[in-house]
């Protein structure tokens, strides 16, 4: 029987099949390439070849698309009769949660499946990335920890470990020793994208908006290849940067550049796009027609029951569109969902559809309205979605509402604890005296 790269025996595997597969999961680790096209090969070779079957289940099913997700269960049900060891049976039932929206479920049993096979690197990431879509700050790290003292530096993937373990640092707030791991995985592996954006977490959250440009120009040649699929999300990170410094000009040239020339559908990109032209709503910038090319592009992916930290994003645009038929679509979508007992379903009920509410209110001008369901959300909105970073852009608007709102007491609050946690971001600095001038009126 053939083994993968770090010694997992796998069913139904030929050697041509396996040198396929170990590559597509390399490519899934360093976000470059074209994984489910090299996977495809590894089935061509070796159409009984389960793990193969269940690593294009995961990279489609990760991808938060209602299409993706839909495939991804048609491959599971294709692979559940084949022939399979306790292992690769552990996978099919991981997915068989994933897939029905059963995030936390099927995390905590890849929980159980990293600690029996700490070497299985698909899982370690599979099980890395639902910490991450499910705000679990705490599994993205100790999920990592508890696997790392079983590898060494001469197994095959190591420094792709290091790079999940490093954003577990920074998303736990352990900045120093996060941006030491990430620097440590790049030297390992240069390409590491994951380790990478890490690195530039830690900049974003510690408000060193000229090291994070610095550090993302330095390492440019190893994240902006036309066959990395997470060059979208590092251009985001850059666009922060200057946007912190009041650089807009560049904002925009990164938006309608790297992060929209392309026209990308994939829904992680269209999250990104979302997210900078919102922010520069916020400062007052009228982004033009880009709303309406954005709000086409989310059609295809907001449907109200799959991920509703997606349905806000893709609210986000509709609002800038002034696609009032799509909103109302989404909320009431995301209403018949919150019914279920899914945590997708809690995820809209208790998170989504406050968040959207929000989101509206501020666009309508009724700030006050806003303010009041944003600091409500956003003791909950932990529960769900991306990252601190992306997640900030609830506390911005927030922020903002409460200033544009005249609750000046609420807005110097808020523009204290900002500060605290960023103290040399220009923005947070300016929110503050925004609200000491409305004070002082």
């Amino acid at each position: 029987m053939s083994s993968d790269r770090q010694g997992n025996r796998a069913s139904g595997a030929t050697g041509e099949a396996m040198s396929h597969f170990d590559q597509a999961v390399s490519e899934f680790n360093v976000y470059r390439g074209d994984p489910v096209a090299t996977v495809d090969r590894a089935l061509a070779a070796a159409p009984e070849f389960v793990m193969a079957h269940l690593l294009k289940a995961y990279l489609l099913g990760l991808a938060t698309e209602p299409q993706a997700t839909a495939q991804a269960m048609e491959i599971t049900e294709q692979a559940r009769g084949l022939a399979m060891d306790e292992r690769e049976a552990s996978h099919l039932a991981v997915l068989d949660r994933l897939l029905r929206g059963n995030w936390t479920a099927a995390a905590m049993a890849m929980h159980l499946h990293n600690v029996q096979y700490p070497h299985d690197l698909l899982g370690l990431q599979a099980g890395h990335l639902m910490d991450f879509y499910r705000a679990g700050a705490r599994d993205l790290r100790d999920r990592i920890a508890r696997a790392l003292p079983r590898w060494s530096a001469s197994t095959p993937g190591y420094s792709i470990v290091l790079g999940m373990y490093a954003f577990g640092l920074e998303e736990t707030g352990d900045y120093v020793r996060a941006e030491a791991t990430g620097r440590e995985a790049i030297d390992g592996e240069p390409l590491d994208c994951w380790a990478h954006h890490a690195v530039a977490h830690v900049m974003e959250m510690q408000g060193r908006a000229q090291d994070g440009i610095g550090w993302m120009t330095a390492r440019e040649p190893y994240w902006t290849g036309d066959d990395n699929f997470f060059k979208v999300h590092n251009w985001w990170h850059r666009a922060l940067c200057h946007l912190d410094l009041g650089q807009t000009g560049e904002v925009l040239q990164i938006y309608d550049g790297p992060i929209r020339g392309s026209r990308s559908a994939i829904a992680l990109d269209l999250v990104d796009a979302s997210a900078l032209l919102w922010r520069l709503h916020l400062t007052g910038h009228d982004v033009g027609d880009r709303w309406q090319e954005l709000a086409l592009c989310w059609d295809q992916h907001a449907d109200g029951r799959l991920y509703p930290f997606n349905d806000w994003h893709a609210v986000m645009a509709y609002l800038g569109a002034g696609r009032e038929r799509e909103i109302d679509r989404v909320i009431a979508a995301l209403e018949r969902s919150a019914t279920g007992d899914v945590d997708t379903a809690a995820w809209a009920r208790t998170t989504g559809l406050p968040l959207i509410r929000g989101f509206r209110a501020f666009w309508r001008g009724d700030y006050r309205t806003c303010a009041e369901g944003l600091h409500a959300a956003r003791a909950i909105v932990n529960q769900f979605g991306g990252s601190h970073a992306q997640r900030d852009v609830i506390d911005w608007t927030l922020t903002e509402a409460a200033l544009r709102g005249g609750l000046t007491a609420l807005a110097e609050a808020l523009a204290h604890e900002r500060l605290a946690l960023k103290p040399h971001s220009p923005l947070n600095r300016l929110f503050l005296k925004r609200a000491q001038i409305a004070a002082r009126r």
